[in-house]
């Protein structure tokens, strides 16, 4: 049976529009039971409704909460530091070609990689860091906690691929396994644009032992029903290195690689590892900046 996310379900919006769409408590309750999840059915069931749909501000609350609880795994597991260890050497050689520098966060939630970055001004402040994200609610907070930080960051609620201006680097933190494994083609080609240099999708590795993982730490760092539910429900869904490889070579304009593969990951936990996409006539001087650490890259 197919793995569901609670929060996929709770919020839906029109693909053309932008706009969000009511959803029914029942339909919800419906395709959980139907995937043979009862305790999703009754987190589903508990949420407020107005009528017979769910009361958007009330999901929107809990959305919040959720998201603010799941900082703490991307504290712990160190999220933006790991980034910013491929983004700085990616964005060198950007730099040295000439290009532009924006980065752009797919999918950002609350924002915590953006602001991390920005916070720490690592990456140089010719970079231009911009969240994206379809979730009003998320990229509201998410902007206003940049406010009251003062950081040199931006916060849209749109479709990443169709923003005016375009990312010289696209990056993800937990996104990929919320496609099933014939969309992710699209996802990765939807990147191969002339302004593209390259991308880094962090996922959750699919080892044997990650639900376990997923679900000690959740039960013991996260309240929520749904995100004890929904963290658990990620590891199950996460797609192997082998089927993240063959999507990402959709981006035929792209050299890719996996960063820390299976052999170097942490099989008793959830561990994250990342999908990287480079320029090929970039490739090179992206290794030789990596230093070290590039004989961590395994060619797909």
């Amino acid at each position: 049976m197919a793995v569901l996310e609670i929060s996929d379900l709770v919020v839906s919006w029109d693909v053309r529009t932008g706009e969000r769409v009511p959803v029914r408590r029942a339909e919800v309750v419906a395709r959980l039971q139907a995937a043979g999840d009862r305790p999703a059915a009754r987190v589903v069931r508990r949420l407020p409704v107005i009528g017979e749909y769910l009361d958007p501000a009330a999901v929107d609350r809990l959305l919040v909460r959720v998201h603010t609880e799941l900082q703490r795994l991307n504290e712990e597991l160190h999220m933006p530091r790991r980034f910013a260890e491929l983004l700085m050497p990616m964005l060198a050689v950007a730099r040295a070609s000439g290009r532009r520098l924006r980065v752009v966060d797919v999918g950002c939630g609350l924002g915590f990689t953006v602001r991390s970055l920005a916070a720490s001004g690592v990456l140089g402040t010719d970079v231009e860091l911009v969240g994206v994200d379809f979730n009003r609610a998320l990229v509201t907070e998410a902007t206003r906690l940049a406010k009251e930080e003062q950081l040199p960051c931006a916060f849209v609620c749109a479709d990443a691929f169709s923003l005016t201006e375009e990312a010289s680097v696209y990056l993800s933190n937990g996104v990929l396994h919320h496609f099933e494994a014939g969309k992710l083609p699209e996802f990765f080609r939807a990147q191969d644009r002339a302004t593209t240099v390259g991308f880094i999708h962090y996922d959750v590795a699919a080892t044997r032992l990650a639900p376990l993982g997923a679900w000690l730490f959740h039960r013991a760092r996260m309240r929520e029903p749904l995100g004890r539910h929904d963290g658990v429900a990620s590891a199950r869904r996460a797609h192997g290195d082998s089927v993240v490889l063959s999507a990402a070579a959709a981006a035929a304009g792209m050299k890719t690689f996996l960063f820390e593969s299976f052999r170097h990951t942490n099989p008793f936990c959830a561990a994250m590892r990342p999908v990287v996409g480079i320029r090929p006539e970039l490739a090179t001087e992206f290794r030789r900046a990596l230093g070290h650490r590039a004989r961590r890259l395994v060619a797909g």
